[in-house]
């Protein structure tokens, strides 16, 4: 049965998107400004994984109670602190970070006898520290992973479709993660490991829909070869849109049923994503492809001409 919303959807629209392009630019190049601006400033909420810290591996007789040892680690005053399913469900890393000016080593037998008063059955079977220079040398490794994905983005878009398409690809994907990183340094949300992950994945959706994008720009161009580019470009985007809402929507959907009942835990990660999946369609419509109207692009073995700043804005 098919779904009964679906035929709101309208088949055939006449949005000018390109006559927008102009005021999205100075809209995203104003963001932009401001979440550099922050993180400068401001900077990220570094978790403990970027920090260093205490960590302790516990073992119980039964199914280790993630929601009561979180709660109990907020009552015992371990700052920053961090429960997670490890191995076994009988096992689980508790971690956390001293109190300004207490020494890791008593922080670490602190928390562990404030556990063992309310658990009675817990064991902890190992502990560790780690310091700041590890954490720094974490927090840069994840950032190279980041920049690693741009290369390869830049790499795959300009082997398939040419070099304006690729440095459009990779401004665009510039963009939604400076963004990103800006709004997660406004909200204060902890950057910790699972928020690297969560930027790769905003990288490969935005790569995807650039992909689809300037896959559907490339055919109408071979099919349109003396229709001039901004139109082509508003034609591609009105054809493909049903899509990109179908597709958007369908994933905001599970991502919001999963950041309202996921728990703290999951939070962060849903959070980003979703910011993550509106600004990749956003950027692939105002940043991709501007920088490709303004830089021009073959027609089979004609040079589209490449319009100036401003032009855009015209009717």
């Amino acid at each position: 049965m098919r779904w009964p919303l679906i035929r709101y959807i309208p088949r055939s629209t006449h949005f000018r998107f390109v006559r927008w392009a102009p005021v999205a630019a100075v809209v995203s190049a104003v963001l932009i400004v401001a979440s550099i601006a922050l993180l400068f400033l401001q900077g990220l909420n570094l978790g403990i994984d970027f920090k260093g810290g205490n960590a302790l591996e516990i073992t119980m007789s039964r199914p280790a109670p993630l929601g009561e040892l979180r709660a109990a680690m907020g009552q015992i005053g371990a700052h920053d602190a961090q429960v997670q399913g490890f191995g076994s469900p009988n096992s689980a890393m508790v971690k956390f970070l001293p109190n300004k000016g207490e020494k890791a080593s008593d922080a670490s037998a602190r928390v562990e006898g404030e556990l063992i008063k309310r658990f009675p059955d817990l064991k902890v079977k190992s502990r560790s520290e780690v310091g700041a220079k590890v954490s720094g040398e974490l927090l840069m490794s994840g950032f190279k992973a980041l920049g690693v994905a741009l290369l390869l983005t830049l790499g795959y878009i300009w082997f398939r479709f040419g070099l304006s398409y690729g440095t459009g690809a990779v401004v665009a994907v510039l963009h939604d993660i400076v963004l990103t990183l800006g709004l997660l340094s406004v909200a204060r949300i902890e950057f910790s490991m699972t928020e690297i992950a969560a930027l790769l994945t905003v990288i490969g959706y935005s790569m995807n829909e650039k992909v689809i994008t300037f896959d559907r720009l490339k055919e109408n161009l071979r099919k349109y070869r003396t229709t001039p580019l901004r139109d082509v470009i508003d034609l591609s985007e009105n054809e493909r849109l049903s899509r990109t809402i179908i597709t958007g929507t369908t994933a905001l959907l599970a991502l919001g049923g999963t950041m309202a009942f996921g728990g703290p835990v999951l939070y962060p990660l849903v959070f980003t994503m979703i910011f993550g999946i509106v600004i990749g369609t956003y950027s692939s419509v105002y940043i991709a492809l501007p920088m490709i109207l303004i830089w021009g692009v073959k027609r089979n073995d004609e040079e589209a001409t490449p319009v100036k700043f401003g032009a855009a804005s015209r009717p």
